[in-house]
């Protein structure tokens, strides 16, 4: 059900509130350019800074405009598991196909407290889960050993989308969880070797900008056409590499402004992007072929 090019779809905002007629249309796009799945109120989405109320809506908008044509993965952790609990609960309610689990946050909790968290998300819903390992943002990591404990306790935790930048880790992780479970990539530059030790796919951010050729590389590897598969990641890698010059999403709200996709606007903390690094990202999209 979850494979392929799945977007973590940005939020865009225009006067400060969120664009639901742009955000309608960039589903549009993706689903038409091939993407596999949406993940709506992920990190690329802005989520912590999205109200309750703003985060309620995202979810629903992008599962009426999907339309059950793919999955919506709704991003629907928090670092309060009865927050979490929340939020997951009414992303069911709305028709949400599954939700992304970031590990909490901030408070650092133990491996027994991990599981405990996701353990009581995944006892309160019947829509598969997919654990978000990302401790460079959250500061701890899900071991192996505590994703394989969840994949065996929990029968709606299905997958883990990997983004420690590790391929040991997610090849531990594979290693030890059940053969179905899910393993996505967390991050562009390693979906190919993440496909290669047995992943399914990448919840990705460069897919907002060119998501037909992330879908295309998935697409060529389940093929078996390596050969392929290895051309479009050498492509894609600069643009990547570009897209993470500053903290996402600056770099492909950026480039979604030049592109004319949606506004760039993100909200504090976070900031418009350094002369520095719009030159960077400007160049990227003129050699990727995206501008002129």
């Amino acid at each position: 059900m979850f494979k392929g090019s799945i977007v973590a779809i940005v939020t865009p905002f225009k006067k400060g509130k969120v664009d639901e007629t742009k955000l309608k249309e960039l589903v549009e796009f993706q689903i038409q350019n091939g993407t596999s799945g949406i993940v709506p109120c992920g990190t690329t989405g802005e989520s912590p800074t999205l109200s309750n109320e703003e985060h309620e809506r995202v979810i629903e908008i992008c599962i009426e405009a999907a339309n059950k044509r793919v999955p919506v993965i709704a991003g629907t952790g928090s670092n309060s598991t009865q927050e979490a609990i929340t939020l997951t609960k009414d992303a069911a309610k709305a028709g949400a196909s599954g939700s992304l689990q970031v590990s909490p946050y901030y408070n650092r909790p133990t491996q027994e407290g991990l599981y405990r968290h996701f353990k009581a998300i995944a006892d309160s819903v019947d829509i598969p889960i997919i654990l978000y390992n990302i401790a460079g943002r959250t500061g701890v990591n899900i071991e192996p050993e505590t994703v394989a404990r969840l994949a065996r306790d929990c029968k709606n935790i299905v997958g883990v989308k990997e983004a420690s930048g590790s391929v040991d880790q997610a090849s531990a992780t594979k290693s030890l969880c059940p053969k179905d479970f899910l393993l996505l990539a967390g991050d562009d530059s390693l979906t190919l070797p993440i496909l290669a030790v047995g992943g399914k796919g990448i919840i990705s951010v460069v897919a907002n900008i060119v998501p037909k050729d992330v879908a295309n590389l998935c697409a060529a590897f389940e093929k078996g056409d390596i050969k392929k598969a290895q051309e479009i990641h050498y492509k894609l890698f600069p643009l990547i590499k570009a897209m993470f010059c500053e903290t996402n999403p600056i770099p492909v709200k950026t480039s979604m402004g030049l592109l004319k996709r949606c506004e760039p606007d993100v909200r504090l903390p976070l900031c418009p992007i350094s002369e520095k690094n719009l030159d960077r990202v400007t160049k990227a999209l003129k050699d990727y072929g995206l501008l002129k």
